[in-house]
């Protein structure tokens, strides 16, 4: 390697460029400008382009532009408030331009060469440019202002876009040439430029085509940085960390596939693979998992937890509210139920008597998988009628291993939760849980590090900044599992023509055996906001649909309330539910067709994303207004 390194570079305080002194080095510092190399990647907010010089016989007006010609005359003239005007009498052979500048010290001579740059403007019939920046084209000035595409620096230090771009100026001059560290098949393979060139060009450029190439060179070379960074943290935390090697050859996993009544699609196929892989090694896993709704994230999770669960390991599912996670409980004991591998149900009286799945197989006395639910307002178990558990002993079951998988809310982070061998935490719905829950997740495991699988139905960008700052393997489900139909999307406005097609659509569909959302921005009217309420909406549709079942769910009711809405609609009692973004994560009802989003505008567009997915999930044809 030739030339100065970036890391050179960066050790090389900036007062060791010319025009920057102590104080200025100090205020630069609290700007985050530190070294030589922090000069050269502050790059410019913008640019002029002065590369062009017009004739002053068709210069446009009142655009920026660049003249040059001969200095006629020089005059300068004391004013009012002790100030002092310069003019000059500038020619170029097809016309006479008046240069003006309010500023005693601007050094221009009478037959000397110059160009100038600025907006030049009629005045009393005549031409004129007003304090224009200036240099001269005979040898006198080598400047970075004229006859070039011109930087303009942020201002940063104290230091003023002028001074900016001259410190550095004279930063680049003494750092080039600038090591490259790419490999030159590389360079050749993602057409880059070199990174010396890239810092010239981004901060001197020939030309405006040079600048595109440039910042792509060091927009790469910022992703390939952190990314380098990341892959030796990751490499550091596989080699650290205190893993689990899952058994991935037992039955379990097995029986549970074959036993659902569909196949699984490529895409869960692979997905199931790559987790399988991962919970084989001995360090842990951090993997997400995308996919839209209804494309089976849920069976490639149970899968995962069900590893676990053949290995001795407890599981735990963590959802961002109760619904989803009662929707997540009962929606995994009927896959277990299906597949052969639930427990059999016990009398509340026996329920001390049970045995802990981790005992030894021949000391089993009852097979299956044993579940709990855990939230703030519910406690139950799949071993034991709804109802009839304390959440005393549930609590107690998860401590002492004799409960396999626990499905909650942020109970589970709790003080007072306590895991006996916690091995596989899965997080749905990620983006609605803060980086330090998930970790106090992890750390119900204590002296290694269980296997992580996070799960989310939209690619937010929280969700990719995860995959960059979270060291995270993704798997992608791209498939949906065959007779399912994309959700039809329509745009309708309020007036009494479309509104009459939407509640056609909502009585054909419920005519059929159908159900229907209806969501809200708000919970009620608001003087502030013109916008629909759940509850003002729930009231008026009553009057729309007098001959159906309506629902109303909002986040300000009781558990108990959501918790009965929710289970009137998932079976069937209610036809249309009127709701706010309590239904925004997760909430799972395959018989729902239509989903009707009032004042859409209110929304953010992964919120509208998520809404959609309420919908599309069954074998019906399903519309999104």
């Amino acid at each position: 390697m030739t030339g100065r390194s970036l890391a050179y570079l960066a050790s090389l305080p900036t007062d060791m460029v010319k025009g920057i002194g102590p104080a200025t080095m100090r205020r630069l510092g609290e700007m985050g400008i530190d070294s030589v190399a922090d000069l050269l990647l502050h790059v410019p907010r913008r640019y002029l382009d002065r590369s062009q010089l017009f004739d002053l016989s068709d210069v446009p007006l009142n655009e920026e532009v660049t003249i040059g010609g001969t200095v006629l005359s020089v005059r300068k003239r004391r004013l009012p408030r002790n100030r002092t005007m310069t003019d000059a009498q500038i020619t170029d052979g097809t016309n006479v331009i008046t240069g003006v500048w309010f500023n005693p010290y601007v050094k221009i001579v009478e037959g000397s060469e110059v160009a100038l740059s600025g907006k030049v403007e009629r005045f009393r019939g005549k031409l004129q440019i007003k304090n224009p920046d200036m240099a001269r084209l005979d040898g006198g000035d080598d400047s970075l202002l004229i006859g070039r595409v011109v930087p303009i620096h942020p201002a940063a230090g104290g230091l003023p876009p002028g001074r900016m771009r001259t410190s550095v100026d004279n930063a680049l001059r003494r750092s080039r040439p600038v090591t490259e560290v790419l490999p030159v098949a590389m360079l050749a393979r993602h057409r880059l430029v070199s990174r010396d060139k890239a810092l010239g060009d981004i901060h001197f450029p020939d030309s405006r085509d040079d600048i595109g190439p440039a910042r792509r060179r060091l927009v790469f070379d910022e992703l390939f940085r952190l990314e380098v960074a990341l892959a030796l943290r990751k490499r550091a935390q596989i080699d650290d960390a205190t893993g689990i090697e899952h058994d991935t050859g037992g039955g379990m996993v097995a029986s549970f596939v074959d036993a659902l009544p569909y196949q699984l699609t490529g895409a869960q196929n692979r997905a199931v693979g790559e987790i399988q892989r991962d919970l084989a090694a001995p360090h842990p896993m951090h993997r997400l998992l995308q996919g839209e709704v209804g494309s089976g994230k849920t069976v490639v999770a149970v899968a995962a937890l069900l590893t676990g669960v053949q290995s001795h390991y407890q599981g735990a599912v963590m959802a961002p509210t109760e619904v989803l996670a009662e929707q997540h409980y009962l929606g995994m004991s009927e896959l277990l139920e299906d597949a052969g591998l639930a427990p059999y149900e016990l009398d509340p009286a026996g329920s001390a008597g049970t045995k802990s799945l981790f005992a030894e197989k021949s000391d089993r006395s009852e097979p299956g998988v044993k579940m709990a639910l855990l939230t703030s307002n519910n406690a139950e178990v799949n071993f034991l009628p709804p109802g009839t558990a304390k959440r005393a002993d549930v609590l107690d079951w998860i401590r002492a291993a004799e409960v396999d998988l626990v499905v909650g809310t942020h109970s589970l982070i709790q003080e007072g939760v306590e895991f006996a061998r916690l091995g596989i935490a899965v997080v749905d719905e990620q983006h609605r849980f803060g980086v330090y829950q998930r970790v106090q997740l992890r750390e119900k495991a204590d002296g290694y590090g269980p296997d992580m699988l996070i799960m989310t139905a939209t690619p937010i960008p929280r969700t990719l900044s995860m995959t960059l700052y979270g060291d995270l393997d993704v798997s992608v489900l791209d498939e949906m599992p065959a007779g399912r139909y994309p959700v039809k999307t329509l745009h309708k406005t309020k007036s009494p023509t479309d509104l009459a097609e939407v509640y056609d659509l909502v009585r054909r569909e419920t005519a059929a055996g159908r159900q229907a959302f209806v969501v809200c921005p708000l919970v009620e009217d608001s003087d502030a906001l013109e916008a629909a309420s759940a509850t003002a909406e729930y009231e008026r549709l009553q009057g729309v649909f007098p001959d159906l079942q309506l629902g109303l769910i909002h986040g300000q009711l009781r558990p108990a309330d959501k918790d009965g809405v929710m289970h009137r609609f998932r079976a069937g009692e209610t036809y249309v539910l009127v709701s706010t973004t309590v239904i925004e994560v997760g909430i799972d009802i395959p018989n729902a067709s239509v989903l009707v989003i009032e004042d859409a505008d209110r929304f953010w567009l992964s919120q509208l994303h998520q809404l959609r997915g309420r919908v599309g999930s069954g074998a019906h044809r399903s519309t999104c207004v």
